[in-house]
């Protein structure tokens, strides 16, 4: 069996970010802001808490006949036998593999650490005819990307900021 989750790299600056926020909404609360900022933080932290809880459920495992994809509260099982098409869609550094089986389908990103890695144990496994040309030249040299990751290390850095300047500039 071999199992593959979303990147840590991602996971701990998004995690901070969703700690910052929070602290920032006590903070908040505590010093009585106006209620329309507290508001505006909350409907800001819940996408960052729901795509951090997504994130750090969503697994791909691998086994002899099949593989499943673990989602928050949800999960998704394809046979390999049963798969009919692999396919890739790739936007600059971002790429997502398409599996179909029958009416079903699945996409996987390359969120996941060692994505290299799970396209090739994809591919060793799914019936050959069902990968497309296009999935097998990205196979050969499978997309790394990073500015999810900037882009949340940013985040962190603004909102240590914006904390900082809550606090007075006391610490």
């Amino acid at each position: 069996m071999k199992t593959f989750a979303i990147r840590k790299a991602f996971l701990i600056p998004l995690g901070l970010l969703l700690l910052q926020c929070l602290a920032l909404l006590v903070l908040c609360v505590v010093n009585g802001e106006p209620k329309g900022k507290i508001i505006i933080l909350g409907v800001i932290i819940l996408p960052v808490a729901v795509l951090f809880l997504e994130s750090a459920f969503r697994r791909v495992l691998f086994d002899d006949r099949a593989l499943t994809v673990f989602k928050l509260l949800r999960k998704k099982e394809f046979r390999f036998s049963e798969i009919t098409a692999v396919e890739t869609i790739q936007v600059r550094k971002r790429a997502f593999l398409t599996l179909s089986a029958g009416d079903d389908f699945l996409i996987i990103s390359n969120a996941y650490a060692s994505f290299p890695a799970l396209v090739a144990t994809l591919l060793a496994r799914v019936p050959q005819g069902a990968v497309s040309e296009e999935t097998r030249a990205m196979a050969a040299a499978p997309p790394v990307k990073s500015t999810d990751v900037i882009s949340c290390w940013l985040g962190v850095a603004l909102l240590a900021l914006i904390l900082y300047i809550q606090l007075g500039g006391r610490l």
